[in-house]
């Protein structure tokens, strides 16, 4: 019999990481000026993350596509891949109202009277149907992989891949160029990831001395509120699917375990996409299927910032002391459904969403510095949630096409 792994290993990435995460905490918070000057190498390791990003994401689905038996086949798989990413969009919605309404996180706070500078500098974004269609493809795929626009990239990647399907013997030179795009970005991957530890102790620094524990207390409603609010989500929707699909508790947060720290700790979903598809290959899942629906998912699943923008919205409205209908609050979460795949590229994408969401149903900005500055606490959470949903459904699917998985991962019938 083999021994089972440890939790941790002296010598593996994620012990070096978590020593790492409490290491910048505790300068954060006992050194906060010379914390701020950590964020370059913070910004550094996320900048060496995002250039793997296009290349990767655009040779790993041209490959899952090209591995297809069939257009056919490869239809079925997205839409199983769009029917679960609606079923657990709702669930968030869901949840994310319940708690916001029961809990009343924004009543008692006084708004503040003038808009902070940080929030008249957001990007502004017209929310409507018009500018989500006209955003799904680029003008210049180049362009798009300039501005880190994934929704363009993924959108661009299906219709070449598809292409190169249809190509039949004219498309195998170009499926095999991007097999070995794809091999040489993981090797690439595997040279960055070096710089995780640090990179995640620069990013927790940062984070800690640019803002401060104290701002959490006038906020820590709201945070505890969105806390709780993922976990009970977690709990709900992403445990029960992974029962269903008969997958392994342990083995499988285990072997997610660094990808997941990664993504808290960077506030980056994106930071930890190479390691999460190969640990998906690693569990059994087809390149047709996690090169196809994991990056789907980037721009179609975000489970936890779903989740925290149906809590947002409705916290300024409290904040304002204004009642908001059940009506004008599920109008309110088909909006958000909408606009959060349409500003994939903007920085601090969700407070965009959710400042051109209060314009547009009459709510005041006012309560937005005070969210600002709780902000990266809460975006921890979102995007760990927003990795684990994207992996769950990429096994959902997987299972959902009848994909045996390794047997240590899934459990017999």
């Amino acid at each position: 019999m083999g021994t089972k792994p440890s939790v941790f290993k002296f010598n593996s990435v994620t012990f070096w990481i978590f020593v790492f995460l409490v290491l910048g905490f505790l300068i954060g918070v006992y050194f906060p000026e010379f914390s701020k000057e950590l964020k370059p190498i913070r910004t550094l390791f996320l900048h060496g993350i995002k250039c793997i990003i296009a290349p990767l994401i655009f040779s790993s689905i041209v490959v899952g596509i090209g591995s297809a038996t069939s257009m056919k086949s490869l239809g079925k798989i997205g839409i199983k891949s769009i029917v679960w990413f609606e079923i657990a969009t709702t669930i968030a919605l869901v949840i994310g109202l319940s708690f916001v309404n029961f809990f009343e996180p924004g009543k008692g706070i006084n708004l503040v009277k003038a808009v902070d500078p940080a929030v008249a500098a957001l990007p502004k974004v017209e929310m409507s149907f018009a500018v989500f269609i006209e955003h799904l493809l680029p003008s210049n795929f180049v362009e798009a992989i300039a501005k880190g626009d994934v929704l363009q990239i993924v959108i661009f990647s299906i219709i070449f891949g598809s292409a190169t399907l249809m190509a039949g013997d004219k498309g195998k030179p170009i499926l095999a160029l991007c097999e070995s795009l794809n091999q040489v970005m993981f090797k690439f991957t595997d040279i960055i990831m070096k710089m995780a530890p640090i990179g995640v102790g620069a990013a927790m620094a940062a984070a800690i001395g640019e803002h401060g524990l104290g701002i959490l207390i006038p906020m820590s409603k709201l945070v505890g509120t969105l806390y709780f609010a993922l976990i009970v989500f977690v709990m709900v929707a992403l445990i029960p699917a992974l029962k269903w699909s008969r997958i392994k508790l342990v083995p499988f947060f285990r072997e997610l375990r660094p990808n997941l720290v990664l993504a808290f700790a960077t506030t980056s979903s994106e930071s930890a996409y190479p390691d999460t598809l190969k640990s998906l290959s690693k569990m059994g899942v087809p390149d047709r299927v996690s090169s196809f629906v994991l990056p789907l998912g980037y721009s179609f699943n975000l489970d936890g910032s779903t989740l925290y923008l149906a809590m947002a919205s409705v916290f300024v409205a409290q904040a304002a002391n204004i009642d908001l209908s059940i009506g004008t609050q599920i109008s309110m979460m088909l909006l958000l459904m909408l606009t959060t795949k349409g500003v994939a590229a903007v920085p601090r994408a969700s407070l965009v969403v959710l400042s051109g969401t209060l314009v547009t149903f009459g709510l005041p900005l006012e309560a937005i510095p005070l969210i600002l500055g709780v902000d990266e606490f809460m975006d921890m959470a979102r995007t760990t949630v927003n990795l684990l949903g994207n992996a769950v459904a990429t096994v959902v699917v997987s299972r959902w096409e009848d994909e045996p998985l390794s047997n240590e991962f899934q459990n017999p019938v």
